[in-house]
């Protein structure tokens, strides 16, 4: 096992900015009892988590391995957990988690561990994989065998998650990919989960005024009463499903949300495909959240606003329940075009912060700035 000279397993979690550093601050309050719990005999340890941004400009695992362990050798740490909320890939595999038994060190992406549960999900890979390091297999002269799963635990929660190919010259001596269709929706979710996309509404101000001015005006306009009376509920479902449409893809393509990739390579194609579609995902979460918001605020905006003689008189019909809901859910559908247009004065920097994680949005700099050059 892995010991400083004080007889304490010095742990690091070297984790990206944002959501990876949230997820190993709140999990290093709890993993040294855990850990001492779980290893038994009496061992200690001791976590420390240190936040930098260690995937910058590469998401190829055998390179990030070799950061890993170079800024684990700069210090006095006998393990390094590094977590990353990057996609990565391997083999044409998403790579879940890298081990290497020889150097003590691990890469977990956090995307593949799915959106639930995933401080919980994170917690018990990093556990696995400390006390796969620490234990006695970690110091035999070759390492453990590539064909035996030394998180077997791990791997039968999380299914399915299961060992991946490792190169003859790559730091790593285990690996655990995702594969299949569960494997790639699970990585989509957990990209999605990273980007909170619930963020996207506060985040969009000038085309959340927009929309919600267009939707005052429209609910006391008598042409909109006609013909919210005048729609059946497919019209009004075709209406919704055009509006969310229309506001997603203006967004995507006035901020340059989509992805392109100068790679031709097949896994080049398979990465930019995840990112286009966390991106639909992302913007598509935010524009609903939206969507709903304003059914309920053109509601109580209407409750407040409309005379129930008035609107008798021009629809020749009265003003009741169904009413009030059919025309709130009609002016959501105008509200949300105009929020589309509204988003025309939102900067392409203000749209991306709303949209993606910071570390998604580094990368995307970064890929910017290379085909640039």
């Amino acid at each position: 096992m892995r010991v400083s000279s004080q007889g304490v397993t010095v742990v690091a979690l070297l984790a990206d900015p944002d959501a990876p550093t949230e997820i190993a601050q709140r999990m290093a309050r709890v993993l040294p009892a855990r850990l001492a719990d779980k290893s038994g005999q009496g061992r200690r340890f001791d976590v420390e988590v240190v936040s930098e941004p260690f995937t910058a400009r590469t998401e190829d695992p055998p390179t990030l391995m070799r950061r890993i362990m170079d800024r684990g050798r700069a210090e006095s740490w006998d393990i390094v957990v590094a977590l990353t909320d990057l996609p990565l890939h391997s083999h044409g595999r998403k790579l879940v988690v890298d081990l290497s038994h020889e150097h003590g060190l691990a890469l977990l992406s956090l995307p593949p561990l799915g959106g639930l549960r995933l401080q919980t999900r994170a917690r018990r890979a990093v556990e696995e994989a400390v006390l796969s390091l620490a234990g006695p297999r970690a110091t035999g002269a070759e390492g453990p065998p590539r064909s035996q799963p030394l998180l077997g635990p791990f791997v039968s929660r999380l299914a399915p998650i299961h060992p991946g190919q490792v190169g003859e010259e790559e730091t790593a001596d285990l690996r655990y990919v995702v594969s299949g269709p569960r494997g790639y929706l699970r990585v989509l979710v957990g990209m999605v989960r990273a980007n909170r996309p619930w963020r996207l509404v506060p985040g969009l101000s000038k085309a959340l005024a927009a929309a919600l001015a267009t939707g005052a005006v429209a609910t006391v306009n008598s042409t909109i009463w006609n013909l919210a009376e005048s729609l059946s509920v497919p019209r009004l479902v075709i209406a919704t499903v055009g509006s969310i449409a229309l506001m997603i893809g203006w967004l995507i393509v006035d901020a340059q949300l989509w992805h392109r990739s100068a790679d031709v390579s097949r896994e080049a194609r398979q990465r930019a495909r995840l990112y286009n579609a966390s991106t639909v995902m992302t913007v598509g979460i935010g524009v609903l959240v939206c969507y709903v918001g304003l059914i309920v605020i053109n509601l109580v905006w209407a409750l407040f606003i409309l005379n129930d003689q008035v609107f008798a008189s021009t629809t020749r019909t009265p003003l009741r329940a169904a009413e009030y809901w059919t025309l709130s859910w009609f002016v959501a559908s105008v509200a949300t075009v105009g929020g589309a247009l509204g988003s025309g004065l939102e900067s392409d920097e203000a749209i991306r912060a709303a949209a993606y994680s910071k570390r998604e949005q580094e990368r995307r700099r970064i890929l910017q700035d290379d085909d640039g050059d």
